[in-house]
């Protein structure tokens, strides 16, 4: 029984949401497809799982659990009706931890009109402040959605045009205490590569980019890529024992985890026993014996379920 790493994904990243109607239309003009959805009436929940997949994307057609890119959509029945439920976007205190999710896109002043033009809202546009190449929509849960751009801005100013079927799901964003014990975890314990890194000593933080991605492309630019895991690092975070993020799981609720897909998810979990993981949950742990949870340094929620392609187990 073993494992490789070199096959695993960075499969999805899960939010909680008020009212599914709203959350599936906003990420559907964005350009995704509900690829899935998991109706658990028994639990009263239900979770919608969207993705990129046009004939121009680059997991088109493929199994769920052969994806990276995904976001999953935790709906909780009655929360839609509650005018006092807001899940927590994670930027600001007491849930700060979360940051946002990303995606890339053809033309990125065409896109993010497209967005305006149909009523949505940004946390910063692109004409805001000093960096003119990013800007940041609002979701109806007032996540926040980064867009980049797969093309230098400089080229695309003033393109009127562009197309969703080309966006992709980019990257996902946590901040973390120790950047030394995260990329240690991420890179050591789960395998991903680190990608790129972007340093900003004037600002106070560091961006660190990891993925599964083959060593040989690891000079690819990264927004062309999904399934991107961005660690934000504010500096000194690391030496304040009380320091905390928040991982989302806890009041006041809203990120919820990150998920990986295995190639032999019982070698995998085994191998995680052997690296000395603190786990949320084993593989022998409750009713579902087909889903494992991991805790990173901070605390935060990584799922680890089987990718299907390599070891079908019938179970979904």
């Amino acid at each position: 029984m073993t494992t490789d790493t070199s096959k695993y994904k960075f499969n999805h990243s899960m939010l909680r949401i008020k009212d599914p109607q709203r959350s599936v239309k906003f990420y559907e003009h964005l350009g995704m497809s509900l690829i899935q959805k998991i109706p658990q009436p028994d639990a009263k929940f239900d979770l919608y799982f969207l993705a990129y997949d046009s004939p121009n994307a680059i997991s088109h057609k493929a199994h769920w659990s052969d994806r990276q890119g995904i976001l999953e959509l935790t709906h909780n029945y009655g929360t839609e009706d509650d005018p006092n439920y807001k899940p927590a976007n994670g930027n600001s205190d007491p849930g700060r931890g979360f940051g946002h999710v990303c995606i890339s896109v053809d033309n990125i002043q065409a896109a993010c009109q497209r967005i305006e033009d149909a009523g949505y809202r940004f946390k910063k546009k692109l004409s805001d402040g000093r960096m003119r190449h990013i800007a940041f929509a609002l979701d109806p849960d007032d996540y926040w959605v980064e867009i980049i751009s797969n093309n230098r801005v400089e080229d695309t100013e003033g393109i009127e045009e562009t197309d969703p079927s080309t966006y992709q799901f980019n990257h996902t964003m946590i901040r973390v205490k120790d950047h030394t014990k995260s990329l240690q975890f991420y890179r050591e314990t789960l395998g991903m590569s680190l990608l790129r890194t972007s340093e900003s000593p004037s600002s106070g933080f560091n961006l660190y980019f990891l993925g599964y991605v083959p060593a040989a492309n690891n000079n690819v630019n990264t927004a062309t890529l999904e399934g991107v895991l961005e660690l934000t690092w504010n500096y000194g975070t690391e030496k304040d024992e009380k320091f905390r993020y928040h991982d989302g799981n806890s009041e006041p609720q809203g990120f919820g985890h990150v998920a990986i897909t295995v190639d032999d998810l019982d070698a995998a979990c085994k191998r995680f026993e052997e690296e000395g993981v603190h786990w949320k949950k084993r593989l022998t742990d409750g009713r579902m014996k087909n889903v494992a949870f991991v805790l990173d340094p901070d605390g935060y929620w990584v799922e680890v379920v089987q990718n299907e392609r390599y070891k079908a187990t019938s179970k979904y």
